[in-house]
């Protein structure tokens, strides 16, 4: 039975340090859901898109199966909805062009270390405002999908606006064109409570990621270093510190399927 998810949007707000690592890697191991066929997930007659709010979120919800992919031969798309541009608001260090500039390099290189060759293609939507630019975002990206595809993007109720925003307009875009939708949790890792039945957990499955493909994601974060380093302009912490990126390097990748 699927179970109701009673929380509001104050549940889900991504403030302190969250739930630890530690603690998921416990609950998740002694509770792993099924792993997804690797070939049916892949669309074999048709794409694999992977849609990211933002630079870096394609490596975040899906690095290790880009890198599984890539050492099948295989190539998922990559769709970055913003370049990324809000993440260090009143930085001298990060002023607004030479920070989106640097986030499409930085997903330049962390692509070329997990599946080089990847496609990707750039919407620029506005960062912090893919909800005001939602429908038309789903025509956008209605546009791209077939229906053998399938899309793999970050889930509706995952904290972050632009990532909720994003969720919504792939999952309308899906049902327009009649492709296969799974989401993926990123920030709900920090605000949820390890095993929070409030999750979709009946529609979990898990991508068994393999120590090579594990090592490629964590190096492809690492190319982000606007985002894993601090601003020593604003005093801000990294907007990635060590202990976001931990929760991202389970030997697995959760899924929520349709």
């Amino acid at each position: 039975m699927e179970p109701v998810n009673t929380f509001t949007e104050h549940d889900r707000l991504i403030q302190g340090s969250g739930t630890t690592a530690a603690d998921w890697r416990h609950w998740l191991d002694a509770h792993l859901p099924p792993a997804v066929d690797i070939d049916a997930l892949s669309a074999a007659h048709g794409t694999l898109w992977v849609v990211a709010p933002h630079p870096d979120d394609e490596v975040l919800l899906a690095g290790g199966l880009l890198a599984l992919l890539a050492q099948r031969g295989r190539l998922a798309h990559v769709v970055a909805v913003t370049d990324g541009e809000a993440s260090h608001p009143r930085s001298t260090r990060w002023p607004v062009d030479a920070l989106a500039a640097a986030r499409r390099e930085e997903t330049a290189r962390a692509l070329a270390q997990l599946a080089p060759g990847t496609p990707l293609q750039r919407l620029g939507v506005p960062d912090g405002g893919v909800a005001k630019h939602e429908r038309d975002l789903a025509i956008r990206l209605a546009s791209l999908f077939g229906p053998r595809d399938v899309v793999l993007t970050t889930w509706r109720l995952d904290g972050h606006p632009d990532h909720e925003a994003t969720g919504r307009a792939c999952a309308s875009a899906c049902r327009l064109r009649g492709a296969r939708l799974y989401e993926v949790p990123v920030w709900a890792w920090h605000w949820a409570p390890a095993g929070d039945p409030r999750l979709p957990w009946t529609r979990a499955v898990s991508v068994p990621l393999g120590a090579q493909a594990l090592e490629s994601k964590r190096l492809a974060l690492l190319q982000y270093t606007s985002q894993t380093e601090p601003d020593p302009s604003t005093g801000a912490s990294p907007v990635l510190p060590g202990t976001a990126i931990a929760r991202l390097l389970h030997p697995y990748e959760i899924l929520f399927s349709p």
